[in-house]
């Protein structure tokens, strides 16, 4: 069965005035991996992994009675659904009556915190309820329970392509991580716009912009970003630094599509989330007593923080709305609005001097959070590193210091982290923190057994997490874009970078989505470093190799390709389109 996006997007949507085609969500019927019998009439039903869905029922022929259903999002220690799950992990439990049920959709009955909720994206009323559950329990069940008496009905964007995207590597934990990463997003997008997990339902900038750079790299759908842009628009959340991800959304679909004609009649109104009316004659963005308080986050939950100390002129705030107004300045360019780009470009370079002249402690070559105080948190730290606003001179201070301090931040902030650890030559330290053994890495919450990302690292971090919250999501579109090394280098993927990062690894080959067709990536690191390129016709790739420090360059076969070497690196001098293999030697 196939739905329109809910009435309460569209409805969004209206009120911008822009015309927008909603990415149809729909539900798929599936069928349990695992039915297992307890006791007379007691079933245990395992669907493999968690998803958006409620069940359809078909009682056997003269059954009668009350049957009781129990849906579970996690297990308890005798194996069984826990009935007292932590936060808001869910677990909700209905009744029916067997004689009428006859591929009947059975659900508990809604959570009112998620559907009433003014800025609550509400589920379709035909489907009946959704809520994430991997299990079922039924109690009072007549006669044997088989596959084609349950069935689950799922609930996921209806252009989603399972075969769109791929990554896999030599180390099977990167690959799990991979697959949860990548299913975690396809989970999530049941609500046809990104929603920040079960618990509220409803858009917040910063989760969607991590989850739209995900959905990119797994899926080829670029509508659903650009609902839930258009959605954010008109129900802005509260937090300061989440305003200029609403920049970031639109120039990420300006550079994976190369549509000017989408950010048109939008580019008057983003140039309300640059945060402009706090800043002072420096550039520099100020924070009065309530935007301390409460509206700059820095990170979520509140933990997470690494110590900061707040002060009126905050460092991380100011990385956003440096990094919001170089994007500004393309989008500017690329929606003919020439001045405007002269203007913003301007305004950075000034507002960058100011930057660096009272928050960088350059007898340290670190930042310190904010004018007032010298504690330098990892976050004043590895934002402007991953906005690429830290002098060169000091890059390696920086990336020393987020090195010493780890994962010192919460899965949302882990995304700029690794970024800025991936663009600065710490790749192999990037690639540990995913794999770090406790509680604060992507290993453990594979090893948890969770089949959909979580909100925090850890219940304990933040006891009333979602566990089906995308912004966990990371790796999705990190291991594409620094393992494999395909990133878009000019608008739609017209011209490609291909930078391929091996740290550790032996081997990794994938699949990455562009509008032009698929871009196939398959490198080996021994016995020489060696890679497979399928480059689709319609964009070329500019390619950028590992140089092993005895490498004299790069050959494909027993010819040379033109090649310069900087530093550890080897950089083509023309860009390739269609298929290659190059070896380094």
């Amino acid at each position: 069965m196939k739905t329109h996006l809910t009435l309460t997007a569209l409805a969004a949507f209206a009120l911008t005035g822009i015309h927008a085609e909603a990415a149809p969500v729909s539900l798929v019927t599936q069928a349990p991996v695992e039915i297992k019998q307890i006791a007379p009439g007691h079933y245990f039903i395992d669907f493999g992994k968690v998803a958006f869905a409620n069940i359809a029922l078909t009682a056997n022929s003269g059954a009668t009675g009350t049957i009781t259903v129990h849906f579970g999002e996690k297990l308890a220690q005798n194996g069984r659904i826990d009935r007292k799950p932590p936060g808001t992990v869910r677990y909700a439990t209905t009744q029916a009556d067997a004689a009428t049920l006859k591929a009947t959709t059975v659900a508990p009955a809604p959570d009112q915190r998620n559907t009433t909720h003014p800025s609550a994206v509400l589920t379709p009323k035909e489907w009946g309820v959704v809520l994430p559950f991997r299990w079922v329990e039924i109690e009072g069940w007549s006669g044997p329970l088989e596959p084609e008496n349950i069935q689950r009905r799922a609930a996921f964007l209806s252009a989603w392509k399972d075969d769109a995207a791929h990554f896999e590597s030599s180390d099977p934990l990167l690959n799990r991580i991979w697959d949860l990463s990548k299913y975690s997003i396809k989970a999530t997008t049941f609500a046809g716009v990104y929603v920040d997990g079960d618990r509220e339902r409803i858009p917040y900038e910063a989760d969607a912009y991590l989850n739209q750079l995900s959905h990119y790299y797994t899926d080829s759908d670029r509508q659903i970003a650009r609902d839930t842009y258009d959605f954010l628009m008109e129900k802005p959340t509260w937090p300061t630094e989440w305003a200029p991800h609403m920049v970031f959304m639109a120039h990420a679909d300006w550079m994976h599509t190369g549509d000017a004609e989408w950010l048109r009649p939008r580019y008057e109104k983003l140039k309300t989330k640059l945060l402009l009316d706090r800043a002072g004659e420096d550039g520099l963005i100020r924070s009065n007593g309530q935007q301390i308080k409460r509206d700059d986050i820095v990170d979520w939950p509140a933990g997470e923080r690494d110590g900061y100390q707040f002060t009126a002129v905050n460092t991380v705030v100011n990385a956003f709305h440096l990094a919001a107004l170089k994007r500004m300045a393309d989008i500017a360019r690329a929606t003919g609005n020439d001045a405007d780009a002269t203007t913003y470009d301007q305004r950075f370079s000034k507002t960058l001097a100011a930057f660096n002249q009272q928050l960088l402690l350059s007898n340290k070559g670190i930042y310190r959070d904010g004018i007032g105080t010298d504690h330098a948190s990892l976050h004043a730290n590895l934002f402007p590193l991953a906005f690429g606003l830290v002098p060169q001179e000091h890059i390696a201070s920086v990336r020393a210091h987020l090195v010493a301090k780890g994962m010192r931040c919460s899965v949302y902030a882990a995304q700029y982290l690794l970024e800025a650890l991936f663009e600065n030559g710490a790749h192999q330290e990037a690639l540990a923190l995913i794999t770090a053994d406790g509680d604060r890495s992507w290993k453990h919450m594979v090893n948890s057994g969770t089949t959909i990302s979580w909100e925090a690292w850890d219940q304990k971090y933040k006891p009333n997490q979602d566990w089906n919250h995308a912004w966990g999501a990371a790796p999705a579109n990190l291991f594409p874009r620094y393992l494999l090394g395909a990133e878009p280098a000019s608008p739609g993927w017209k011209t490609t970078r291909i930078r391929p990062f091996t740290a550790n690894l032996k081997e990794a080959k994938g699949k990455i989505p562009t509008p032009h067709g698929p871009i196939l990536i398959h490198w080996k690191t021994q016995p020489a470093f060696a890679i497979q390129l399928n480059i689709p016709e319609g964009t070329s790739a500019l390619i950028d190799l590992p140089a092993p420090s005895n490498s004299r360059g790069v050959f494909s076969g027993t010819t040379p390709i033109p090649a310069k070497k900087s530093g550890n690196r080897w950089i083509l001098e023309k860009p390739l389109t269609g298929q290659h293999t190059l070896t380094v030697r």
